[in-house]
């Protein structure tokens, strides 16, 4: 299993709010339907139902992260629809009553010899889900 991680961002909420986002997901849809039409488009096509993101890709087609585990500290999602097993999170961690550090993480079992072929991949997805995720919190 290989385990990607996204730059940690701080985030000028309490935690137990960004976990409340996280409790029904369609509440970020709205979010990311309010983004300026510039950053709307660097998302790319990506919609969120009440326990999942489902995300449009030219390489692989529709691929939806399915909630897999959710708690004020930590919300996971398994993906579907991949010949590989990968789990994508979003830890949470109080700085203070009033701010909160997200940091994404993506889990996935590479095989050895695919591995180098794919970090670059890897690495810039769960980058661009920890960007996305601190936008939509915000």
């Amino acid at each position: 299993m290989a385990t990607y991680k996204a730059k940690p961002s701080v985030i000028d909420k309490p935690a137990a709010e960004i976990a409340a986002q996280f409790a029904d997901l369609t509440r970020l849809q709205g979010a990311l339907d309010k983004l300026p039409e510039a950053e709307r488009a660097k998302v790319g096509d990506v919609r969120f139902t009440a326990d999942s993101i489902v995300m449009q890709t030219a390489q692989v087609g529709e691929i939806k992260f399915k909630v897999k585990e959710r708690t004020p500290e930590r919300v996971a999602f398994v993906a579907g629809g991949l010949p590989m097993p990968m789990v994508i999170a979003v830890d949470m961690k109080s700085v203070s009553d009033t701010s909160t550090e997200v940091e994404a993480s993506l889990d996935i079992d590479i095989p050895a010899v695919l591995k180098p072929m794919v970090s670059g991949t890897m690495q810039k997805a769960v980058d661009q889900f920890g960007v996305l995720i601190g936008q939509l919190s915000r």
